[in-house]
């Protein structure tokens, strides 16, 4: 390895990174502020809470409000991504999964990433505030402040409980789509938020033990970068039969038809499935890659899809 003096190192950096800074498309520019806020997480987010607003209205949710509180939600997620990528800047380029990330490539700047992310966070507050109402607003408010201060710049760096707690501003969206048609919480709102809270960590983990390498590279403490395979999935197994058992609690405390637990029933068999299967795998001998914790992964992305639209469609059968 070619050990470079700072003068070396510094001209090449420079020049480099000057075709990304300059003469650039205004698209580009576009581009690169969309990809700061994670678009495919923004799309996860919405899928919990579009379905809740049916639930909260008994049935179509007014356009207007159903409309402000997914745009103003949008803005809102769209911050916190921001913020975090603003904050996760040094470690993004040690990982292969983050480090076409725009900060990572230099396509944006850091104080450019900063004021964006702040930015949309205070155009999402003010637009739910105005358009929706101020529960609505004053949780959007703390899920960003929660993923940013708490999360990113707290937990996800220092202990292997990161995703579990941090987890809880993925969980805001349920709250929030509810506080948006009726103005207040309720105990079904809290049986979703407990339902995303509980998915989160099985989902977090086995996309890390498959990029456990990144990580460790990037020195955050994942639970598959500090612990066992066998006490990863043993955890990822109680933390995925708590969220089917806490889905099944939706019956009765929201008073759906039966429509909505057998779907979700059947949802959590297949879900409890893979995640059993992966103990099976293990249990065989295999490891690593061999184990296919990407297939849990992708199932229980489409187990939080389908069982949220299984919300929205259940009033509309009432």
């Amino acid at each position: 390895m070619t050990v470079l003096t700072n003068r070396q190192a510094t001209a090449p950096a420079t020049a480099a990174e000057a075709p990304r800074t300059t003469g650039r498309s205004i698209g580009t520019v576009v581009k690169a502020y969309i990809a700061l806020t994670k678009p495919r997480i923004i799309e996860l987010l919405l899928i919990t809470t579009l379905p809740v607003m049916f639930l909260a209205a008994g049935g179509l949710p007014p356009l207007w409000t159903s409309v402000s509180v997914m745009v103003f939600g949008t803005l809102s997620a769209g911050s916190a991504n921001a913020l975090n990528c603003y904050v996760d800047r040094d470690i993004d380029q040690k990982m292969r999964r983050t480090r076409r990330r725009p900060l990572a490539r230099h396509q944006v700047s850091p104080r450019g990433a900063l004021v964006f992310g702040i930015v949309l966070g205070v155009l999402s507050t003010l637009g739910l505030w105005l358009t929706a109402n101020w529960l609505a607003a004053v949780l959007s408010t703390g899920a960003i402040l929660f993923y940013v201060l708490v999360y990113s710049m707290i937990l996800k760096r220092r202990t292997a409980q990161n995703i579990v707690w941090g987890g809880i501003a993925g969980c805001m969206p349920v709250l929030i789509g509810w506080a948006g048609i009726t103005e207040r919480l309720d105990w079904a709102p809290l049986v979703l938020f407990g339902v995303v809270f509980f998915w989160t960590p099985p989902h977090t983990w086995t996309l890390a033990m498959r990029y456990k390498e990144d990580y460790a590279a990037a020195k955050v403490p994942m639970l598959p970068v500090v612990a066992t395979e066998r006490r990863v999935i043993l955890e990822s197994i109680a933390y995925t039969w708590a969220t089917v058992l806490c889905s099944l609690a939706l019956w009765p405390v929201a008073g759906t038809t039966l429509f909505y637990p057998v779907v979700a029933a059947v949802l959590g068999a297949f879900c409890l499935w893979e995640v059993h299967r992966l103990l099976a795998r293990l249990n065989s001998g295999k490891t690593g890659v061999d184990l296919r914790p990407m297939r849990f992964f992708h199932w229980s992305n489409a187990y939080l899809a389908l069982l949220f639209l299984a919300v929205a469609i259940d009033p509309l059968l009432a």
